[in-house]
Order: C-alpha cells, then structure tokens, then sequence
C-alpha cells in the first residue's frame, strides 16, 4: 500500500498552511505519527538549524508529539545506515525548501532516498515544499544555472513551478517550451496539493490556487477542488 504525496508552494509553517499539513499527519496516522524532517535545501547557506527549528516548532503546534530533524545535511550523511533507518521509520517525511540542485544531488540514488521511497510504499507521506517539492517529480527547473535537471521522479511527468503567486509564474513559458509534454504544476505560497482521492486524484489546500499547464492550456484549482494529472 503506497502512501501521499504533498506538494507545496513555499511560505510554508505558518498561516494557512495548517490545512494540508494537518491532513498530511492525518494520513500518516495522527499525532503519535513519527515525523521526520529534511533540512538538506537550507544547508549551503547554514539555515538548516533555523529552517528546521521552524519546521519542528510548526508541526509540534498542530498538534504532533514526534518530531525530528534528521541530520541529512550532504551526501556522506545521505549514505548513513541511522539516517536511512530513521527514515524507513517515519509515517511523514518533509523536504524543506532552498537550494533546489543540492537537495536533488544529495538525495539522487542514496541510501535515504531509497529509505524514503520504501517508507512511502508501505504507506508513509512523502511531502516537500518549494524545493523540496520541486526535486520530487520528474523534472525539476535549476533557477541558478537555468537547467531542467532529472529530478527523483515520484510525481512521474510533471515539474513544479513554486511561488508561483509572485516569481514561479515567469518560468512557465520558459518551460513549456522545453517540456512540452510534461504537467506544469504551478503550485502559489500557501498552497498545497495531496493525492488523498479516488485513483489518484488530489485535493487543493490552503489559501491559493494551483494552476495546471498542459496542452497549451493553463487550469487553475481553487482550495477544496479536486485534480488529476
């Protein structure tokens, strides 16, 4: 039995974003639900503590009780045997967000990824939130060298457009054109998406909206709204 994925947008641990991460720890199985946090995107410039902390202090406030932030910071300790059993453990599993490349590179054929990947077929949350979101689909847009990189690929055909409310909507024409078959997922700050529904449907939460572009179209659902890529 697999388990969810979450998406979402950035401007995460605070206001609205309470909506899909109380669902997210729902479906990992309630508040005694162990939750790990992944603070590797905030590494290159030293907030991983800060950017941790925070995660940890938001999940305790909505009510979860085993909270950790995982030491997961380069890829030696991506190779660690405790990091990846901590891991195979967790019911919920939060990338954070910042550098999108290093999150990707460190994660990309290692033992936690493989970690989290087995969590999630026996059911845990897989859930990350600007990078974090971004490295797992397919594709992933690398704003400092402006290349589509090969992401983890647990979302398959699709590439997230994060922020997409202030700065993530520029990159969809960029992208279009060079992923013309793939979903853009563009996901605003405050928002997040779950694959909770029937087949594989997600659901839309928090305060924004999520835009779709696909065949030349661009879609976009409302909080409460149901979509399937």
């Amino acid at each position: 039995m697999t388990g969810c994925i979450l998406l979402e947008g950035g401007a995460e641990f605070g206001g609205q974003m309470a909506a899909p991460d109380r669902r997210a720890i729902e479906l990992a199985g309630g508040f005694d639900a162990r939750i790990s946090i992944i603070p590797t995107a905030a590494a290159p410039d030293r907030n991983h503590e800060r950017a941790g902390g925070n995660g940890r202090r938001w999940f305790e406030s909505l009510g979860a009780r085993n909270v950790e932030v995982l030491p997961l910071l380069d890829r030696v300790a991506a190779e660690r045997r405790d990091i990846a059993d901590a891991l195979s453990a967790s019911r919920l599993i939060y990338l954070l967000g910042g550098f999108t490349r290093y999150l990707g590179q460190t994660l990309k054929d290692s033992a936690a990824w493989q970690a989290m990947l087995d969590a999630y077929r026996e059911g845990a949350v897989v859930a990350g939130s600007s990078a974090g979101a971004m490295v797992l689909c397919q594709h992933y847009y690398d704003p400092e060298s402006g290349q589509v990189v090969e992401g983890l690929g647990l979302v398959p055909n699709a590439c997230v457009l994060p922020h997409h409310n202030t700065f993530g909507r520029g990159w969809a024409s960029r992208l279009t054109t060079r992923l013309p078959g793939t979903v853009l997922l563009g996901l605003d700050e405050q928002t997040g998406m779950i694959d909770d529904g029937e087949n594989g449907q997600w659901m839309v939460y928090g305060g924004g909206e999520v835009t779709l572009y696909r065949g030349g179209r661009a879609e976009a659902y409302r909080p409460g709204e149901r979509l399937a890529l």
